[in-house]
C-alpha cells in the first residue's frame, strides 16, 4: 500500500475550499498559505467588505509528529471527516482546537 502524503491531502482540501467562494461580499480574497518546510497550512481571508476590514484565519492544519492537527476550523465543513474520506486514518487526526480532555471523547487521536 502506498504511503499517503498528508501534505498533499491538506493542500488539496484547503485549495478546493478556497475556490468554492466565501461568505463575504466586497473585495475579499481567500489566500492559501502553505509552509511545507514546517508543515503548516492555512487559509486566510483578507480584504474589504465596504468600510469594514476583513482579515482572519479561516482554517489551519499542521502536521506534527506524523499526525494532522486541525488547529482551527472556521467553516461549517467537518474537515476531520474530509481527511478520513481522503484515506487518513482517524488515529492520525488530532482536533487541536479541543482540549485534551475533550479529545479523549472523540474517535480521533488525543495528541502526540
Amino acid at each position: 500500500m502506498a504511503q499517503l502524503n498528508y501534505s498533499d491531502i491538506i493542500q488539496t482540501l484547503i485549495s478546493d475550499y478556497s475556490t468554492s467562494g466565501g461568505s463575504y461580499a466586497g473585495e475579499v480574497q481567500s489566500d492559501v498559505i502553505f509552509d511545507t518546510k514546517n508543515d503548516r497550512y492555512q487559509l486566510v481571508n483578507i480584504g474589504w467588505n465596504g468600510q469594514r476590514r476583513i482579515y482572519g484565519c479561516v482554517m489551519q492544519m499542521d502536521i506534527i509528529n506524523g499526525k494532522i492537527w486541525i488547529q482551527h476550523n472556521g467553516t461549517e465543513i467537518d474537515f476531520a471527516e474530509e481527511l478520513v474520506a481522503s484515506g487518513v486514518p482517524k488515529q492520525d487526526i488530532v482536533i487541536g482546537f479541543h482540549t485534551p480532555f475533550i479529545r479523549k471523547m472523540t474517535e480521533y487521536a488525543v495528541g502526540l
